[in-house]
Order: structure tokens, then sequence, then C-alpha cells
């Protein structure tokens, strides 16, 4: 078994990448729980995106989310584990979920058995993407694990990501934004741009109109990372055409390395809405 058939990935189901990068790098992914009202499912397994959509048109019960039970990451510990291999598990922010927590405890669980290295992430989505890929490509090229995490955290201190939702709906009613009454103040029709800062989402400005709210997406993007190459994703729930001609505009206007167009995850859009976009980048 070489160094890089020794670390298996692990992460959970908030993280988006291309499908193809998934089984490229045999990225091993644990469900978040979607619930509406009693009834609970496996993001990916017993609900995938167009029945999530189809049920929150047609559904009064507004979604939550719930991070994976201590007993699904043991047993995806054990059972990669088995043949000796070591567990790097990456993981949406801590400070919004309670899923590095369950990893966690899956892991003193497992106890001496099977090595395992949880990493909280500080972030989601396609940050976490490009973390899982990043690690399993050092692995591969016989990386031990402590060079892979201080790779880790040097993409997740330089991470950007900034989103603006079609609507407002959806954050009132998760409240993973701390402050966002105050931004929006007594306007009508604003469109808030929402940035991830330390794992905690922030507003970060607002917009009169739609097309002004993906521009400052860019905007934002440019003053972060300046001309420096970059990976970057944009990431959307039901909105494809829009993303695509961000998509388009940052590839015009960054030094774009590698890079992206995907769906958000279900767990992700439950708290920000169909009609979400986000930039999400980092200097390579």
């Amino acid at each position: 078994m070489g160094e890089g058939d020794r670390l298996k990935i692990v992460t959970d189901s908030t993280c988006d990448m291309p499908e193809a990068w998934q089984r490229e790098h045999g990225i091993h992914v644990v469900p978040i729980n979607i619930q509406f009202g009693m009834e609970t499912y496996a993001e990916g397994m017993t609900i995938d995106d167009q029945a999530f959509y189809q049920r929150i048109a047609e559904s009064k019960v507004f979604p939550q989310t719930s991070q994976p039970s201590v007993g699904a990451f043991v047993e995806t510990y054990r059972r990669l584990g088995q043949d000796g291999s070591h567990i790097l598990s990456i993981h949406v922010t801590g400070k919004l979920s309670g899923t590095c927590q369950s990893a966690e405890l899956a892991k003193r669980e497992v106890g001496d058995a099977i090595q395992v290295r949880v990493f909280d992430s500080l972030c989601g989505s396609a940050g976490m993407g490009f973390m899982c890929v990043e690690a399993a490509r050092m692995a591969r090229r016989g990386a031990d694990e402590e060079e892979i995490l201080r790779r880790l955290e040097e993409i997740r201190s330089r991470i950007n990501i900034f989103l603006t939702p079609a609507n407002l709906e959806y954050l009132k009613m998760s409240g993973r934004v701390k402050g966002l009454q105050a931004v929006l103040g007594s306007l009508l029709n604003v469109k808030p741009i929402i940035a991830l800062n330390q794992g905690l989402l922030e507003p970060a400005g607002r917009a009169r109109s739609r097309s002004k709210a993906l521009e400052q997406l860019l905007e934002r993007t440019q003053q972060a990372v300046g001309d420096r190459p970059l990976n970057l994703a944009v990431v959307h729930s039901r909105a494809p055409e829009e993303a695509q001609e961000l998509y388009q505009r940052t590839l015009a206007n960054l030094n774009v390395r590698e890079s992206f167009v995907d769906d958000f995850a279900i767990s992700l859009a439950v708290h920000f809405g169909p009609g979400t976009i986000a930039l999400i980048s980092y200097p390579v």
C-alpha cells in the first residue's frame, strides 16, 4: 500500500466539488441530515436536489439541518480504517455546525485502533472541496500528514467566501448570519452581501439590485486577491445562468488557475434559499 493509499479523506455533505473530483480522489462523504418537521433524510442518499427543491416549493414546513450522528462517523472510520489506513476528516466550520464535534467524539470512540485526525475547515462548500482535493493530491505525492495539515491551515487562512441570496426569507429563518438586521436596516428589496470571517457568516455589504450584488461578489474577491493566481468556484442554488455569467466574468478578470461551477449542497441551500450565489476563492 503506497503513501497516498494509507491516508483516506472523509468529509461531510456540505462539501461542494465536481463529482469527477470526488471519484478521482476517493473522497468519502458522511451525509448531513435534512429535516422537514418529523421527517429526516440523509443528504445525497435519501433525498436529492430535485426532491428537496420540489419539497420546499410545495411544503409549508421550513427545512432544517442536523449534523451526522457519532455512530455514522464511527461506522465510516471503522470501515475505512480496517486495512490500517489513517483518516483525515475535513468538516464544515465548527462555529456554525456540530459536525466537527460529532467527528471528534467518533474519533474518541474508535480509539487507538484507527488513527483519525479531524480538521475544522472554518468554511464549507467549495472551500472544503478544494481542501479535500489538495489533501488527497498531496497524500498521493507522498506528503506526510503534518505537511498536509500545514497546507490545509494555509488554505483555511486564505479562503475568501462572498455570497448573496435571492431573498431574505431563509437567512432570517436560519439565524446563521450575525447582525443581519443591523446591516439591512429598514431598506426594502435590499440584496445583502454575506462574507465568511473566521468560520462565521457576517454581513459585508448590501446592494440595491441583484446585478449590483453579483458585481460586488467579484469586486470584493478582486480586492482580496488582487492579481495573484487563485483557485475559484462559483456555487449556486437553482441559479445556473447567473452563476455561469459570473463565472465567465471571473475568468476574464482574475488570474484563475483551477475552477468550477457547482450546485450548492442541499444542507447549505436550507440556510440561504434558492437563488443564492457564492464566489469562493483562495490564492494558491
